[in-house]
C-alpha cells in the first residue's frame, strides 16, 4: 500500500507554475514590495470574489480579526462571544484587541456556534460575536443574526478556513459585517508565507482597517497618523501569487469537493465526518471521529498515512485560556476524538482508496 501525504501543494502549484513565476517576475521587477498596485489590484479582486465593496490587505488571519475588532472600537471591558471548538487564534485576536472572550460550546454534528448558543452568552458587554466557518463548514450567520440584531451586536466571520464557501448564494467574507480570512499557504486560497484579509461592506469601517494597518496613517495623507496603529500590511509578493491563485481557487475547490465525496463513499461503517450533515460548500479539512485516536493515528503512520489534529484541546482547555476542563462537553469530546485526513486538490480517487483500506484495516485491529 502506497504512502498519503496529509497535504501536498505541488501538484496544484505544478498547474500554475508559469504564471506564479511571472508574478514573482513582475513583484521582483516593478519594487511594489510594500502597499501599491500589486496588493490593490488582489483587494479589487478578493472583494469581487467574496461579493463586498471592499477588501483590505494584512498581515495574517489572527491580525484581521484583531483590527475588525479594534476598527469597532472594541476594547477594556467588552466582551466577545467565541465558539469553544477553533483556533486558538480566533480567542487570541479578541485579547489582543483588550476584550475578553467568551466561549460557548458547539453545535454536536458540526462543531459551529449556533444562534442558542449565542443567546445563552449575550450580555450588556457583548460587543461583538466571532461566527468560526469551522473546516469549510459556513455558520448559519442568518439564525445568529437573528439573535444578534435587536441587541445591536454585530457578527463578524471567522473565515480562515472558508475561503470559496458560501451559505446560500452568498459568498462567505459578505455574511456580517466583516470577515477575516487567513491566508497562510494550507489555506484554500493560500500564499507563500503568512498573510490575511478582511472583508467588508461598511466603508468607514474599511477605512480605518487601512490606517490601522500602516501604523495608524491617514489614508488620504502621507505624513498624518491619526492615531497609534501598527504594521500589518499584505505584501505586494504574496499579493501578486495570490492574484494567480485565485483564479484556480474554485476549481480547486470543487477538486476538494470531489475528494469528499469519495471519502464519504468509502469511509469505513461507523466513521462519519465532522460537518458531513451540513452545507460544506469549500472542504478545508477532512475531519472524522475515531476511538483511541492517538493510537489510530500512530498506526497509519506507520502505513505512510499522514494526519493532522484540528484541534487537540477546545481553546478554554489550553493554560493560555485557563485549563477549564469539563465545561464545554461536545467541543472536548470532539476534540479528543478527531483526526484530519488527506484532503488536497490532486488528491486521486486511489489515495482515498488507500487512505480509508489502511483506517478500516487498524479500527478492525483495534476492535
Amino acid at each position: 500500500m502506497s504512502g498519503v501525504a496529509f497535504l501536498d501543494l505541488t501538484p496544484s502549484h505544478a498547474e500554475i507554475r508559469a504564471e506564479l513565476d511571472a508574478a514573482w517576475a513582475e513583484a521582483s521587477m516593478s519594487n511594489a514590495f510594500i502597499l501599491g498596485p500589486l496588493l490593490e489590484r488582489f483587494e479589487d479582486e478578493w472583494a469581487d470574489f467574496c461579493g463586498t465593496n471592499h477588501a483590505i490587505g494584512v498581515g495574517s488571519g489572527t491580525d484581521a480579526l484583531e483590527l475588525i475588532l479594534k476598527a469597532m472600537g472594541v476594547g477594556p471591558g467588552d466582551e466577545v462571544v467565541v465558539p469553544a471548538a477553533t483556533f486558538v487564534a480566533t480567542a487570541s485576536a479578541v485579547v489582543a484587541a483588550g476584550a475578553t472572550p467568551v466561549f460557548v460550546d458547539v453545535d454536536r454534528d458540526s462543531l459551529l456556534i449556533t444562534a442558542d448558543g449565542v443567546r445563552s452568552a449575550l450580555t450588556h458587554r457583548t460587543a461583538a460575536v466571532l461566527a468560526v466557518h469551522l473546516y469549510g463548514a459556513p455558520v448559519d450567520v442568518d439564525a445568529i443574526r437573528v439573535v444578534t440584531d435587536p441587541a445591536g451586536v454585530p457578527v463578524i466571520e471567522d473565515a480562515a478556513q472558508a475561503h470559496g464557501a458560501s451559505l446560500g448564494d452568498r459568498r462567505t467574507g459578505s455574511l456580517s459585517l466583516a470577515a477575516g480570512f487567513s491566508h497562510y499557504p494550507t489555506k484554500n486560497l493560500g500564499a507563500f508565507g503568512d498573510g490575511g484579509s478582511v472583508t467588508t461592506d461598511d466603508d468607514e469601517l474599511a477605512t480605518r482597517i487601512r490606517s490601522l494597518r500602516n501604523h495608524g496613517r491617514a489614508t488620504q495623507s502621507d505624513s498624518v497618523y491619526a492615531e497609534v496603529g501598527r504594521t500589518s500590511r499584505l505584501d505586494g509578493l504574496q499579493a501578486a501569487i495570490l492574484s494567480v491563485k485565485l483564479r484556480s481557487l474554485d476549481r480547486w475547490v470543487q477538486q476538494r469537493r470531489d475528494v469528499v465525496g469519495w471519502y464519504d463513499e468509502r469511509l469505513p461503517d461507523g466513521v462519519r465526518r465532522v460537518a458531513g450533515s451540513v452545507g460544506c460548500s469549500a472542504p478545508h479539512l477532512c475531519v472524522v471521529r475515531v476511538p483511541e485516536r492517538d493510537v489510530v493515528r500512530a498506526m497509519l503512520r506507520e502505513q505512510g498515512i499522514g494526519t493532522a489534529i484540528h484541534y487537540a484541546d477546545p481553546v478554554p482547555r489550553t493554560p493560555a485560556f485557563g485549563s477549564r476542563a469539563g465545561a464545554f462537553p461536545v467541543a472536548e469530546e470532539a476534540a479528543d476524538t478527531m483526526i484530519s485526513l488527506p484532503l488536497w486538490p490532486g488528491l486521486t480517487r486511489e489515495d482515498v482508496d488507500s487512505v480509508c483500506a489502511a483506517l478500516g484495516s487498524v479500527l478492525e485491529r483495534r476492535g
